[in-house]
């Protein structure tokens, strides 16, 4: 197995998944880009810049046990060509208020359960650090780490 790492920013909308208030289906992508993290006397900072190539497409659906947890699975396809992996919550993920009032920030980790072309029988985990506007809007920040054939 070949171990690859992936680092992407998603953005996209959350809306409700039919009549079940606690259910949200998610549907972000992103394109191709270039993560820059600089560390000097004044700090760090970080720069999230294009690059070339194609997007990524995410869809989940999230079911919330409590105000502030939620179990996810879904799926995210990489390039237009079939190379989809498929992942699910491990334990809970964790949602709640934020510095900006207009935001809800959270956090899961996901564990990839296999998938399709690039990803047939592959393994690992994802980490999400994200926000939700109060207007449904989504900004998902993925480190993954995957072992793929």
């Amino acid at each position: 197995m070949k171990q690859m790492i992936y680092v992407m920013q998603f953005r996209g909308q959350a809306a409700p998944a039919g009549d079940d208030p606690n259910r949200l289906k998610a549907s972000t992508t992103a394109p191709s880009c270039n993560i820059r993290t600089s560390v000097s006397s004044d700090g760090v900072e970080g720069v999230i810049q294009p690059a070339a190539g194609g997007q990524a497409a995410f869809e989940s659906e999230v079911t919330f046990t409590s105000e502030t947890s939620f179990k996810e699975s879904g799926t995210i396809t990489f390039g237009g060509s079939g190379h989809r992996l498929r992942f699910s919550t491990v334990g809970e993920g964790y949602i709640g208020a934020s510095a900006d009032a207009r935001l809800k920030h959270g956090s899961v980790i996901w564990k990839v359960e296999g998938g399709e072309g690039q990803f047939d029988g592959a393994s690992g985990l994802i980490t999400s650090n994200f926000t939700v506007s109060d207007q449904g809007e989504v900004v998902d920040n993925h480190f993954g780490v995957i072992f793929v054939r």
